[in-house]
């Protein structure tokens, strides 16, 4: 079967960089969150970048499983999970330490 365009771009990013898929996925999830709570204008203790994190993740995640029931017929679901907590791991560390103002300082 053909590889889709998602796939396709994805090799495309791993062959560029030089970095393994599970690299990208932190790396795509530290970028998400600081962008989107620069260009919101969050704080990083406000879930809203968070949350988009976990929507990007999933969003890509629902790519990859359409990809796989087409191509492999099944859902390699564990492998999807993998992938959104590799994403999410590290903005959720970030966000609970502002949140809890453990590194961040206290902002009140």
């Amino acid at each position: 079967m053909e590889t889709s365009v998602v796939q396709s771009i994805k090799l495309a990013i791993v062959a560029a960089t030089g970095l393994s898929k599970d690299a990208l996925h932190i790396y795509v999830g530290l970028v998400v969150f600081l962008a989107m709570a620069a260009v919101l204008r969050k704080p990083l203790r406000s879930i809203i970048p968070w949350l988009v994190v976990v929507a990007v993740a999933i969003a890509g995640e629902a790519l990859d499983m359409r990809d796989d029931v087409a191509s492999l017929g099944y859902w390699r679901w564990n492998a999807s999970l993998h992938d959104i907590l590799n994403t999410i791991f590290w903005p959720t560390v970030l966000f609970l330490l502002a949140r809890f103002d453990m590194f961040f300082g206290s902002n009140k």
